[in-house]
């Protein structure tokens, strides 16, 4: 008979997901105010120098793959909170299977396992 305060040996421990989650709200604070600074910076580009502009456009264009690279990870972000909300965090959402704390650690957005993900 297990305790209340057990959990099922497939269950991260609270202290843990409450861990990953203060990870994962830290970053998507430091995502927001990157894109932040990127839509200001693509906002600002508008020379009338053609050499200038030309320029300008070049690092717009690498700019915005940084924009989309961080909306895409935000995208992560808050599906893994979403599943830390549904108790649904930690486990594969492909095969199901516990995802190793470790794995997490290094990647707490992570939706699947080290099978999977291969």
């Amino acid at each position: 008979m297990t305790s209340p305060t057990s959990l099922p040996p497939d269950t991260l421990p609270p202290a843990v997901i409450d861990r990953h989650r203060a990870q994962l709200l830290f970053r998507m604070k430091e995502l927001h105010e990157r894109l932040h600074g990127i839509e200001d910076e693509l906002a600002s580009h508008q020379s009338k120098d053609w050499e200038e502009l030309a320029t300008e456009r070049e690092q717009d264009e690498a700019m915005s793959a940084l924009g989309e690279e961080g909306a895409h990870e935000l995208r992560m972000i808050r599906a893994a909170l979403d599943r830390m909300d549904a108790d649904d965090y930690g486990f594969c959402t492909q095969c199901g299977a516990q995802i190793a704390e470790a794995r997490l650690d290094l990647l707490p957005a992570t939706p699947f396992c080290a099978g999977c993900a291969r």
